[in-house]
Parts: C-alpha cells; sequence; structure tokens
C-alpha cells in the first residue's frame, strides 16, 4: 500500500504512448516498491485531452514527489553521436529523419555512457500541461531508457545481442556488441509474420551469428508461442525478458 502523506519521498513515472498511459510510483527507501497502474486513453481524443481526463480522476498525479519522469513511448526519436551532436542542431536533425508536424517540440537526452543524444519529439500541448503540473519533471524518449538498460545488459559474454520492444503497431530494435550500440530503430507493424521478417531483416543487415548470437523480446508479445517458435527456425538462442513488461519504467530511475 502507497502512504502518499510520504510523496515527496517518492518517484513519479509517467509513460505516453498510443496504447495508454503507465503510470510507477517508486519508493527508493524500500528499493523492490515499485507500483505500476496503467490508464486506456479515448483514441478519439488528443494526447492532452486525455492527460487532463486522467488527471482529474486520478488523486494520485495531483500529489508532490520527489522526482518525476516523463517518458514518450514513440517511434518518432532518432540518434546522433554525441562528438558531432550540437543542441543547437538537434531540431535539424530530428526533421531530417521524420516528417515535420505541427505543435511538436523537439527534446533530446544525453548517454554520455553510450556517447549518443537521444532526440525526440512530444506533443507540445502536452508538455505545456505536464510542466504545469510538474515543473520540475524531466522528459525522456523510451528509447533513452531502453539504450541505458539494454547496453549494461548486453556487456554480460562475448556474443552480440539484439533486443527487441514488441508495441500493439510497432516495434523497436536495439543492436549491441560488449555495450557499443550498433543499432536503434523502429519499424510500424501489427502482424506477427511483419515482426519476423524485419527482426530477421536487421539481423541479417548486422552479420549476426544464428548460432551464437542472442535476441531478447520484451513488450507486449501477441502470439508469443507462433512468434518464439517461427523466430528460433533461423536464429538458436531466443528470449523472453523477465520481466516482459515495464523493462523501461525501472530503467527510468536509473537514467543519466
Amino acid at each position: 500500500m502507497i502512504d502518499f502523506t510520504k510523496s515527496k519521498q517518492y518517484t513519479l513515472s509517467i509513460r505516453l504512448s498510443t496504447d495508454g498511459f503507465s503510470f510507477s510510483i517508486y519508493n527508493p527507501i524500500h528499493n523492490d516498491s515499485l507500483s505500476i497502474i496503467e490508464k486506456e486513453i479515448d483514441t478519439s481524443l488528443s494526447l492532452t485531452a486525455n492527460l487532463k481526463a486522467v488527471f482529474h480522476e486520478s488523486d494520485f498525479l495531483n500529489h508532490p514527489y520527489k522526482q518525476v519522469n516523463i517518458m514518450m513511448a514513440s517511434k518518432r526519436f532518432t540518434i546522433a553521436p554525441l562528438d558531432l551532436f550540437e543542441e543547437e542542431q538537434a531540431e535539424l536533425l530530428f526533421y531530417h529523419n521524420h516528417q515535420k508536424r505541427e505543435n511538436e517540440t523537439v527534446l533530446h537526452n544525453i548517454l554520455r555512457k553510450n556517447n549518443v543524444a537521444v532526440i525526440f519529439g512530444i506533443d507540445k500541448s502536452a508538455q505545456t500541461f505536464l510542466n504545469g503540473q510538474y515543473p520540475e519533471a524531466r522528459f525522456y524518449s523510451q528509447s533513452t531508457s531502453f539504450i541505458d538498460y539494454f547496453s549494461a545488459k548486453s556487456r554480460l559474454g562475448n556474443s552480440k545481442k539484439m533486443y527487441v520492444s514488441v508495441r500493439k503497431d510497432g516495434i523497436d530494435i536495439y543492436c549491441f556488441e560488449r555495450g557499443h550500440l550498433l543499432l536503434a530503430n523502429s519499424f510500424e507493424c501489427t502482424h506477427t509474420e511483419d515482426r519476423i521478417y524485419y527482426l530477421l531483416y536487421v539481423w541479417k543487415q548486422l552479420e549476426f551469428n544464428q548460432e551464437r548470437d542472442e535476441l531478447h523480446l520484451t513488450g507486449i508479445l501477441p502470439e508469443k508461442d507462433v512468434l518464439m517458435s517461427e523466430l528460433k527456425k533461423f536464429i538458436l538462442q531466443v528470449f523472453v525478458m523477465n520481466p516482459a513488461t515495464n523493462i523501461d519504467m525501472q530503467a527510468l530511475l536509473t537514467c543519466e
């Protein structure tokens, strides 16, 4: 049970995605106390309208917190080597890879351990609303927390590793060699056969070894058994991460 009279000691993390909103409340005094709350959204409403509705009906969002992390789960991100990254060029770089959208703010996260900058977009109205609720909030791309977490995991052993986060309408692929990021990319796909196609395409492009290198799956896994059995026809080392969901929310707690 969460004692909200002590909320000023807690960290609130919010994940915004087209699948819905997720909230985690973390009490650092009890290291294992990560409470996850899921909220469905009305797809006919804007992101900001959905946020306002959730804040109106959810008392836990109206308490003061020690730290608030807000994470965008979306394919609208791009990666730049830190050596070549200049803050004033972030928007230019981002819109080189993504079509311009009205009412969008371009933000970035710096991952010094991985020597990359993650540049991402967030709805301007939603950001303004959230800043009004939590002026000290930190904004992240979901890919930031994944890269931070997966890069540490990938240092174990000598094999190259592919990590795949499965969403309802797409997949995000992160590939590493001993902690070094080789690729981060997103593909829109809703069917299992399409997911398999993109995974194997990237696997082949990066010349991963079918017997030695590893594929790790996380996220919402529809038709998990079909996905696993098909992938194992081509890749020997296929695993579902434990836990399979909310790894990004946990990773956010230790992000730079």
